[in-house]
């Protein structure tokens, strides 16, 4: 087997250890997540995919503050708790993905135009589109916010056609065995926030 394919394997295991762990809510999400933005920071690079590249970044720092975040506790509350987004911090979200996917749709069109070779993303629609919805998933992620989850949910879904168009038949896998498991995700800290909900009822009663 070519090496290319074999780095991709190796990054694929440790991405499906990530989420399953953070599926768990368990903070080995940062470490396996670590591992395999680096290698998928060279892999996404080197076909052509630079949106998604300058998403590994981000994911690289959001990963290192989520591990920083999830381990530290305060007097009041003790650790970070699972929690919902009001409805005007949806609307902000949202907003903030349509925003960030106008800008690096823009940034990739108009670095084709001025420097083919250097920026040459192939599909710079939907490479943008899973680069906002993505750095919306891992910022929500690392402060524990359920709706995460959706975002994760819709960055998977497009992201299994874009890397099997590009011939990343592993990665396409990856992120199918991601839109699984990120379903499970949601329906498990949905259960959890849930279960603190009552228990918070049960307590003030």
């Amino acid at each position: 087997m070519e090496t290319f394919k074999i780095v991709e394997i190796i990054a694929v295991v440790f991405g499906v250890l990530s989420v399953w762990y953070a599926r768990k809510e368990n903070i080995l999400v940062f470490p396996f997540g670590i591992i395999n933005v680096l290698i998928y920071i060279y892999i996404c690079i080197a076909t052509q995919l630079y949106a998604n590249a300058g998403i590994n970044v981000v994911y690289f720092l959001t990963n290192v503050y989520g591990w920083y975040n999830w381990s530290r506790t305060n007097d009041e509350q003790g650790a970070l708790q699972i929690s919902r987004n009001t409805k005007i911090q949806n609307i902000l979200w949202v907003s903030a993905a349509i925003v960030l996917y106008v800008i690096i749709v823009l940034i990739l069109r108009t670095a084709n135009q001025d420097d083919p070779v250097y920026l040459n993303s192939i599909l710079p629609w939907i490479d943008g589109m899973n680069a906002s919805f993505f750095l919306c998933a891992t910022v929500l992620m690392t402060i524990k916010k359920i709706e995460n989850w959706w975002f994760w949910i819709a960055g998977n879904i497009s992201s299994i056609p874009v890397y099997f168009s590009q011939g990343l038949y592993f990665t396409s896998l990856q992120y199918a065995i991601f839109l699984v498991i990120a379903i499970m995700g949601l329906r498990e800290w949905n259960k959890k926030w849930a279960e603190v909900k009552l228990k918070d009822v049960v307590r003030y009663e």
